[in-house]
């Protein structure tokens, strides 16, 4: 059975499933899974799943005041800026979604993120869309568990130079329950990479 069948027996056996057992109308026995029916049911199942990585969220929902410096190149000065963050925990807390607003060059500015461990492929993740763009951002990455920080690589494009992708490293340490800091770093081209935004959240009391 090929990738696209087991896929599509699985979605079909998970929907029907819940739905023949509502239907109080069906006549005689449910037909009977296959072994391997049954393993890739029991597969998807599992992979959906809230798990430890995801109770390990539980540190970011909150409120949160945040300080933003951003730096536009290496030799002029930061920028600096406040916002504030709601995250809240969604879907039996499979991820978190957080919602960003702020101000930039004297505009308001929003952002929405999603926060989330993918049991199937192991690895975190993270996306971010924002009123300033058309591009929606998604980096995967691992927690190092000594130093209590999530590590994701990801890539955008250059609307400054067409055809070019910009590699990025998003760092998120957390320090307590109270604060974490994200820190933002760019590599563009050839050139070495160079820190261009840093938040510090400390939550609202």
């Amino acid at each position: 059975m090929n990738t696209f069948h087991q896929l599509t027996l699985a979605l079909a056996l998970a929907f029907a499933a819940p739905l023949a057992a509502q239907d109080t109308s069906f006549e005689g026995e449910a037909p009977k899974m296959s072994a391997e029916e049954q393993r890739i049911m029991d597969a998807w199942m599992s992979a959906g799943k809230p798990a430890a990585e995801h109770q390990q969220f539980a540190s970011l929902v909150g409120t949160w005041n945040a300080a933003t410096t951003m730096w536009m190149s290496a030799d002029a000065p930061p920028q600096q800026g406040k916002g504030t963050e709601v995250s809240e925990a969604v879907y039996g807390g499979r991820y978190v979604r957080s919602a960003f607003t702020g101000k930039w060059n004297g505009e308001k500015f929003e952002g929405t993120a999603l926060t989330g461990y993918d049991n199937a492929r192991k690895k975190h993740f993270v996306s971010w869309y924002d009123s300033m763009s058309t591009a929606l951002y998604t980096a995967f990455g691992d927690y190092d568990a000594a130093t209590k920080t999530y590590t994701f690589h990801g890539e955008m494009a250059d609307p400054a130079f067409p055809g070019t992708m910009t590699k990025v490293r998003q760092l998120v340490r957390i320090a307590s329950n109270d604060e974490h800091t994200m820190s933002w770093y760019e590599t563009r081209g050839s050139a070495p990479e160079m820190k261009t935004m840093e938040i510090v959240y400390t939550r609202a009391k």
